[in-house]
């Protein structure tokens, strides 16, 4: 592994940001500094997270923290997903691909965190 970018969950969690950003913008108006602003936000972490996690990887506890963090972004995209459904049905296509691409990351992810507690050499 040479960098972030060959992590399976960078990857992931970038494309599916590349996907929220434009989705999000189809909201009403009013919820676009709201709850788009928000899911925009926290998909934009799940990747961050990542990344930082990664620039700290020789100490293994910052590292787990970091992708912790992004785990628990992972999550909160997942509940404004599901807030996304309930008031905006049919607004956003691929609503439901988006939450099952989510909880999916969600697993890869807490899986790599076992990993590295596992695994990671410092």
């Amino acid at each position: 592994m040479k960098s972030h970018e060959d992590l399976d969950i960078y990857t992931i969690s970038l494309a599916l940001f590349y996907e929220i950003h434009p989705a999000s913008l189809l909201l009403p108006k009013h919820e676009l500094y709201e709850l788009g602003s928000q899911i925009r936000r926290s998909a934009d972490s799940v990747n961050s997270n990542i990344v930082e996690g990664y620039g700290r990887k020789r100490y293994k506890a910052d590292f787990i923290k970091f992708l912790v963090y992004s785990h628990s972004s992972c999550l909160e995209t997942k509940a404004h997903l599901f807030k996304i459904r309930h008031l905006y049905a049919g607004l956003v296509p691929d609503i439901d691909r988006f939450i099952t691409d989510y909880d999916a990351l969600g697993a890869k992810i807490y899986k790599f965190i076992q990993y590295v507690e596992s695994n990671w050499k410092t």
